[in-house]
């Protein structure tokens, strides 16, 4: 008689747990490629009360800007238009006076960096997604407040807040104008590195244009003497530098000054 006691080896209860990790994997690689899925749907699909049981901004911060896309499953529309973004500044000059440099469109600059790439960048359309944005809220606002975003506001620590103050004085009943400041801020963080980029740290101050221009309408296509309909240019007067959080100045100008298409103070 064997008095041995069978016991199991180290392998064998190895083997058993292995299932159980396996298997607690599979189930939550699949809840999240559910979940993206799901997310994705809901996304590129008609705008919908379905879409309220994602709660909050979670969709939005979610999909973008990873997994963002500029096209519908349902009823996709082709692009009919260009969008321009257009950034100059106020430098200061050796002798302490002030000059006001030429425009540059950043966003040709940034298109440069996709222009015959295979792996172009997903920044490349950056300044295309900015301007998209502003020229849109920026069509929202009242004659009233365009004639305001048109005006400077750059001097001293509050000027946002006189801006905004201003805009305040005019009724809203759509409640468009904070949609509006949220955007020019974004558009102006974004035109302050632009113009650090290609200007350096003489910048005191910048000024950009939002601009769409649509293409030649279909019914025309066929005229070869057809042209394309005037650009649509939104007006916003010059503002105070602006730095968002996490900004890098130093990499943004890296990155916009690899491009053939600009000069930046760096190169100079």
């Amino acid at each position: 008689m064997d008095d041995t006691k069978s016991t199991a080896s180290p392998r064998t209860a190895k083997s058993k747990t292995n299932p159980v990790v396996k298997r607690t994997i599979m189930v939550i690689a699949m809840a999240l490629t559910g979940f993206h899925l799901f997310a994705s749907f809901l996304w590129i699909a008609p705008s919908s009360t379905l879409r309220e049981v994602i709660p909050g901004n979670l969709l939005s911060q979610y999909m973008i800007p990873m997994w963002g896309q500029s096209w519908s499953v349902f009823a996709p529309e082709p692009i009919n238009g260009d969008y321009y973004f257009d950034v100059r500044a106020v430098v200061s000059t050796p002798d302490g006076g002030e000059e006001t440099t030429d425009w540059v469109r950043a966003t040709d600059v940034e298109l440069d960096h996709s222009t015959y790439k295979l792996f172009p960048p997903r920044s490349a359309g950056l300044g295309i997604s900015v301007a998209s944005d502003l020229k849109g809220s920026w069509d929202d606002l009242s004659d009233d407040h365009k004639s305001i975003v048109a005006l400077d506001y750059f001097r001293g620590e509050d000027s946002v807040e006189r801006l905004t103050t201003k805009l305040d004085e005019y009724a809203d009943p759509d409640g468009v104008v904070d949609d509006y400041l949220a955007e020019e801020n974004t558009a102006t963080a974004y035109a302050t590195q632009v113009a650090l980029a290609v200007w350096g740290e003489d910048v005191q101050r910048v000024q950009f244009l939002a601009a769409r221009q649509n293409v030649v309408p279909f019914a025309q296509r066929n005229d070869k003497d057809a042209e394309r309909p005037a650009v649509q240019p939104a007006a916003v007067g010059w503002r105070a530098l602006t730095f968002a959080d996490d900004q890098s100045n130093e990499d943004f100008a890296d990155y916009f000054c690899a491009s053939d298409t600009v000069r930046c103070v760096s190169e100079q």
